[in-house]
């Protein structure tokens, strides 16, 4: 794209930079007229740096900052392959760029686009941890470093101690790690660490359902925490207050035959884990059949029944 700038525009746009920008909404439009600023020379960009340093002028802040807008577009479509809008790029980068102008010295000796370069990427970068995936896969020196040199670098590069190109494939073999780990100055682990975080994906905890109406399957499922949940936690406190004091009371308002008759039948346990007395067994105890002891045992839970529901 040209950049060529005619005499008028050059001097209306010195006079009035915002007038270059157009409106907000179009894309290619604001890259068009990003593009049609004019280049501020060395001795502009000095005197306006310097009148920023001095006097706080907005105006020699704005022409800094508008004459190398070009530089944060360009420097965006370096990160386009993370899948994240050219727009919020650009934005970010113009950030880092506003940033470097407020901090830059013109006595240092350096160029302003040398000094904003590294805000520009800074903030892009920052960006890009932040938004590109939901948990934040780089958080130290040398995860950032990995997390955008790793993909480049298995496409292919140049490898210091060889003359040929080096091409990776997808999973890494322990040799290439070790390449790689080598090539950016970071362990071996911290390469296979990335790599993993960079193969995974994110995961919705709770899908939608699919088309057809039904419940897709989630980690929701298998992660929720059903034991701490209100209502279940004052069931199961119901629950163990009538299998303790509900039971207990209930055994009370039992004639004696028929609370010894219970207790064998159903809440003693012998040494081997099967249940208590059977009913011949208590019969023979009793001298009567087993279907009368099996009657005194239904009407005594009938009894039990009805004060447990009180209790409740």
């Amino acid at each position: 794209m040209s950049t060529a700038v005619s005499a008028p525009t050059t001097a209306v746009a010195l006079a009035n930079p915002w007038s270059v920008v157009p409106s907000l909404g179009n894309l290619d439009a604001y890259i068009t007229a990003v593009n049609r600023m004019p280049m501020l020379t060395h001795e502009e960009e000095q005197r306006f740096a310097r009148e920023l340093r001095d006097t706080g002028s907005l105006e020699s802040a704005g022409k800094l900052v508008l004459s190398h807008l070009r530089l944060v577009v360009s420097t965006s479509r370096q990160y386009l392959g993370y899948g994240l809008p050219h727009a919020d790029l650009i934005q970010e980068g113009n950030v880092g760029l506003m940033k470097a102008v407020k901090r830059f010295d013109p006595d240092q000796g350096v160029r302003l686009v040398s000094y904003a370069l590294h805000w520009i990427k800074a903030e892009i970068h920052e960006y890009i941890l932040k938004n590109w995936r939901l948990v934040k896969v780089a958080t130290t020196k040398a995860q950032r470093k990995l997390f955008f040199n790793l993909r480049s670098m298995k496409q292919g590069f140049k490898s210091k101690d060889a003359e040929q190109e080096i091409t990776f494939r997808d999973n890494l073999s322990d040799a290439q790690i070790d390449v790689v780990a080598r090539e950016l100055n970071v362990k071996a682990d911290e390469v296979r660490e990335m790599e993993m975080r960079l193969s995974g994906g994110d995961v919705l905890l709770d899908p939608s359902p699919s088309d057809d109406g039904e419940q897709a399957f989630g980690p929701i499922a298998y992660l929720a925490d059903a034991n701490h949940e209100p209502t279940a936690m004052i069931e199961s406190a119901q629950r163990d207050a009538l299998a303790t004091e509900g039971i207990a009371n209930a055994l009370k308002g039992l004639d004696e035959r028929s609370r010894r008759i219970v207790t064998e039948r159903w809440l003693n346990v012998r040494d081997d884990g099967s249940g208590g007395m059977t009913l011949h067994d208590l019969a023979g105890e009793y001298g009567v059949s087993a279907e009368r002891i099996r009657q005194i045992e239904v009407a005594a839970m009938k009894k039990m029944k009805a004060a447990l529901a009180e209790y409740a």
